[in-house]
Formats: structure tokens, sequence, C-alpha cells
């Protein structure tokens, strides 16, 4: 597991591409194989993946980072699945996870696996962690199940679906909301205007992209913006100081997972178009 300082909203001013994507992206995610993390001490997120071929992949803590003797220990985590059918083993269950279907996994769960379907169409688990106070029992939510939400226009390009997957009066969790936005053919912009949320941490994870398509994501404070350029299944950490927001070459499609003290999605910070710089 690697371990990854944010700068914080004063320094970040001053830093220049190749250090401003060292410090908020996240790029090596989705590896064939392997499961990767990445901790954050941004409220204590961890994100990952897991890309199980014909071997078994198990989570396992960390003992220097996360002094636990077990993944969930004190922590809840959302697995959601980006490529083809896999299964995820929760101690003596096991749950099956279609495209795009998500599940839950409490705090206190000590074992969690996953694996493919078939090896040659593997699954692409993408995992986000956030420590957890309470014990809630672990689910699965198919994507047709999530909760919709159609937002934007044709005219403003930004025509778009939410679905709401791991949320309250879905699955109840400790601090960890996640769920899925769908752009429809057309529309590039995604959370135009933009907003903060001080009370919470997201993280972005964009994917549906072309090979020579891009994402422009926009971040950092609304006087001082700065963007990152983006390839396909690449994440990006927003501090709660933070704006997000994202323009592509063609439609795309992202995974919003965020952790804090609030997890009512509308308890945002609206900005102005003409506070942005």
């Amino acid at each position: 597991m690697k371990i990854r300082y944010m700068p914080d909203q004063m320094s970040y001013v001053k830093m220049n591409s190749t250090e401003l994507r060292k410090g908020f992206l996240v790029k090596k995610l989705f590896k064939p194989g392997e499961l990767k993390l990445l901790y954050t001490n941004n409220d204590r997120a961890i994100v990952g993946s897991a890309v199980p071929l014909e071997t078994t992949l198990e989570l396992r803590a960390s003992r220097k980072e996360m002094a636990a003797e077990y993944f969930n220990e004190r922590r809840e985590l959302g697995i959601i699945n980006i490529g083809f059918p896999g299964k995820v083993s929760v101690d003596s269950e096991q749950y099956t996870l279609d495209n795009q279907d998500a599940l839950y996994v409490g705090k206190g769960v000590k074992k969690v696996a996953f694996e493919s379907v078939d090896s040659k169409n593997p699954a692409e688990f993408y995992l986000l962690s956030y420590p957890a106070h309470a014990v809630h029992p672990t689910k699965k939510i198919g994507f047709d199940e999530g909760e919709k939400n159609h937002l934007g226009s044709q005219e403003q390009a930004n025509e778009r679906t939410i679905t709401n997957l791991i949320a309250p009066g879905l699955i109840d969790s400790c601090q960890l909301v996640m769920g899925i936005t769908e752009l429809k053919s057309g529309s590039v912009w995604n959370t135009m205007g933009a907003h903060t949320h001080s009370r919470r941490t997201e993280i972005y994870m964009y994917y549906n992209l072309g090979e020579d398509d891009r994402l422009f994501h926009f971040m950092g404070r609304p006087d001082e913006t700065r963007h990152l350029v983006m390839q396909n299944k690449q994440a990006v950490i927003s501090p709660s100081w933070s704006m997000h927001s994202g323009a592509g070459t063609s439609n795309y499609t992202f995974i919003w997972g965020m952790g804090g003290e609030n997890q009512a999605f509308d308890d945002m910070d609206f900005i102005a178009m003409d506070e942005l710089r």
C-alpha cells in the first residue's frame, strides 16, 4: 500500500503540472492480476482496485499504515465493478457483481476476496474505504436498483444521469457514499456550476473514455483554479476545500465517492460563475 500526503490549499497554488499530478492524481489503477491500494491522509481514505485473473485476490491490512489485523477491522468498504462479471467473498458469503453493480462491506468483516467469473474477461473492482465507527451489514445493490436522477441539458452539453448506489435510504453506512454519473452522447461537462463541500472529501474515478480521449478535471480554490489532464480509468482526490468539475473530449462515466461528517447528497457550497478564476 502506498501513502499519499495531500498538499494544502496554500501550497498547491505554487505547484506546476507535474507536482499537481503527483499530489492529486491516482493514475495506476486496474492492473491485470493485481490488487492496488493508495492510502491518503485526506479523511484517511483508501482508494484502489482489484483485477483478478486466474488467481483470487485477497484484501489484506497493512500493519504499517493501518495497525490492523484485517482490512475492515475499523473500516467500511465500497466496491463497484466496472468490468466483466466477478465474485466477492465476504467471510462466508459470496456475491456476484455484474458491470456497475455495487457492494457495501461493513466494519468487522475479516475476509474480503475477489475473483473473476472468466479470467479471460476479468472483473475490474474499484475500491473506496473510510474509517467506520459502527457496524452496518454487508449489502449488494445492482446498478438497476440504484436511485436515478436525470440532470442537465443538451444545450449546455451536460445531460447526465446520476445513480446513487451506496447512499442513505439505499444502504446504511457510517460515512461512505458512492454512485455513478453517466454523460449522454454529445455531453461533456460534469459538475458545472461547480461546488465544494467542506464537510467531506470526494474522489472521482473517470472511465468509459476512448484511448485517445482525455478528461480535463478542474480543481482548486475557486479564485485559484487549476486543471489535470486525465486518461481512462484514473482517479483524482478532491480535498474538502477544492472545487471539482470536468470536461472531456467525448462523453464518459465516473464513479464519485465521498466520506466525511455529512452524507446528505445536496450538502454543497455552490460557486457562482463570476467567482471562478
